[in-house]
Parts: C-alpha cells; sequence; structure tokens
C-alpha cells in the first residue's frame, strides 16, 4: 500500500468541502487533480469513500471511519512538526557544555546568567571538568561542545578562539615586586611560587614561559582552583601567576593583594570548540554565539590596575 499524505489531505479536504471544486482552492490543486487523487487512494485501499453525483459529494460508510481517524492522526502530526520546526526558532531543551576549573568560575556563572535571562526555555548545563577532562567529554559526544585553554593536539576539534588574556603576577600589596615600575617574568626569579597544577590548561605555557625568562624558581605549592591560589599568597606563602579573567573576577586589589601584568604579554588563548566535522544543532548554535559574545565583552573592558600598599608611589 502507497498511501501518500497529500492524498490523505486532498480527501480531508473533500470530506469537508463536499466539492471538489472548492477542495481543490483549499489545497491549491486543479478540480481533475483532486479527482485523480481522490480515485488513486481509492484505488490503494480498495475502497469507495466517497459517493459522487453532479449535485453532491457524499462520505460513504469507509469514508467516514477514515475522515475520523485520519483527522486526529493528521493534527498530531502537524503539531509534531511544528514544535520541532520551533527547535530552529524558539530554542526549548537542554545544551550541555564542558568548560575547565578557571573558565567555569569566571566566565561561565554570567553566560549561564544571560542563557536563563534571553532564552527562559533553553538550559544550559555546565560540566566542570579539568582541561583534559573537558576535552575528552567533547570527543565522547558526552557535551554539546566544549570551553577550554588552547588544546595540544587539536586536530580531530573545530576550535574557535573567543578570548586572549595575559597572565597577571598577584602577590601581598605590600610586597617588593609592587614597588617595580614593570613587572617581568625574570623579576619572579628567586621567589616562592603558587601556581595552578598542570591538570590546567594554562600550566603548560606558564612553565614555558618560566623555564625561558625566570629559570630555576622554585614551586612551593600547585593546586586546581585560582581561589586556592589567592588565600596562599594571602596568607604569605609565595606570589602566583594567574590568568587575567582570574583576577578581574576574584577582586584581588583589595588591602591584602595586588596584581601586576607580567612583561612580556604571554597570553593564552581561550576557544570554543567541538568534534570535527559535525554541525551544531541550531539550539547548541545559539549557545556557542552566546558564549561567544560574552568572552567578547569581556575582552572590551579592561582590568582594573591594582592600587599601590599605603606609603608607595
Amino acid at each position: 500500500m502507497n498511501v501518500t499524505l497529500r492524498q490523505l489531505r486532498v480527501f480531508l479536504a473533500v470530506a469537508h468541502e463536499r466539492n471538489f471544486s472548492r477542495a481543490g482552492e483549499t489545497v491549491g490543486l486543479t478540480q481533475p487533480a483532486v479527482s485523480r487523487s481522490i480515485t488513486d487512494l481509492e484505488q490503494q485501499l480498495g475502497l469507495e469513500l466517497l459517493h459522487r453525483s453532479t449535485r453532491e459529494v457524499e462520505l460513504s460508510d469507509a469514508g467516514r471511519m477514515l475522515q475520523g481517524r485520519i483527522t486526529r492522526v493528521l493534527d498530531e502530526l502537524d503539531a509534531a512538526l511544528l514544535e520541532v520546526r520551533g527547535l530552529a526558532t524558539q530554542p526549548h531543551g537542554r545544551v550541555r557544555v564542558a568548560s575547565s576549573p578557571t573558565l567555569s568560575a569566571h566566565l561561565m556563572p554570567q553566560c549561564i546568567a544571560l542563557c536563563a535571562q534571553q532564552h527562559p526555555g533553553l538550559q544550559l548545563q555546565l560540566l566542570d571538568r579539568i582541561q583534559q577532562g573537558a576535552l575528552d567529554s567533547v570527543r565522547a559526544g558526552e557535551v554539546d561542545f566544549g570551553v577550554v585553554i588552547d588544546p595540544t593536539e587539536p586536530e580531530d576539534l573545530h576550535c574557535e578562539t573567543i578570548l586572549s588574556e595575559p597572565f597577571c603576577l598577584v602577590c601581598p600589596a605590600d610586597h617588593a615586586l609592587v614597588q617595580l615600575p614593570e613587572v617581568h617574568w625574570r623579576d619572579l626569579a628567586g621567589h616562592p611560587l603558587v601556581l595552578l597544577d598542570h591538570a590546567s590548561g594554562s600550566r603548560r605555557l606558564i612553565d614555558r614561559v618560566l623555564e625561558q625568562h625566570a629559570p630555576g624558581c622554585q614551586v612551593v605549592q600547585e593546586v586546581g582552583h585560582t581561589t586556592t591560589i589567592f588565600s596562599m599568597v594571602q596568607a604569605g606563602l609565595g606570589v602566583a601567576v594567574v590568568p587575567q579573567l582570574a583576577v578581574a573576577e576574584q577582586g584581588v586589589a583589595s588591602a591584602q593583594l595586588a596584581h601586576r601584568l607580567l612583561l612580556p604579554a604571554v597570553e593564552r588563548q581561550i576557544m570554543l570548540v567541538h568534534r570535527r566535522h559535525r554541525r551544531l544543532a541550531p539550539v547548541v548554535q545559539r549557545v556557542w554565539d552566546l558564549v561567544r559574545g560574552v568572552a567578547h565583552a569581556r575582552a572590551a573592558v579592561p582590568v582594573a590596575a591594582a592600587p599601590r600598599a599605603r606609603g608607595q608611589a
């Protein structure tokens, strides 16, 4: 049996109008085309659906049964198609995003809040993972995309840089380094360092620059989160190198801590990544664009300079 949706819709139009010409106007067909469609449908079913006369068209018993059944079915089909079509225009559902800890803490909360504000029917669900865990989640299809630091092996990923940010020194506000007109990486030599551990996507960049400009630096503590770093620096355990984004969000510029840009400026690249050769669904693309927009807005706002300790010029 090869009954088409078009044949069923033409039949419903005839059943409603009780006239082939008026039914044709409803579905956009000529009267002969309507007649052929009904004849083909009857042949497929092996039943007469309509009693035809020169004056009117009446439904047979089989026609009345078919009208009652397919009206409900086609209504449900139309509703389902409209719902699916709405995914492209009215975002609904859930988008899963993996990000590394510093980005989860300092970039993604604003993205989640803005998503809830702009798209109430859309849930942005965050998976807070270390850098490699976030990348593994993207590659395994566990999430729709990731927000990470520039990956070392991106061959199987589509990557888009959304933000470049430099590294900063964070130290006690009365520290000798704060008194320098400019703080260079080489100035860190001889000072105990508190750094993000090697699970961070930033650590390999920091190590590379330290090896070049300040070899032999002593790393006294390695931790997973910048909030822990700030507490350790405040306790006098050492000085720290952290991304500028963490400085901006943590409120480092206080009476107890100060931050300075490290020169020469070394920037880490924050990227959106998804599996290569995989097109994003429209609802996922909306969240991708939203995260990009928040990052670009952050890049346009400079971080305020840290105040000098009391008594300093």
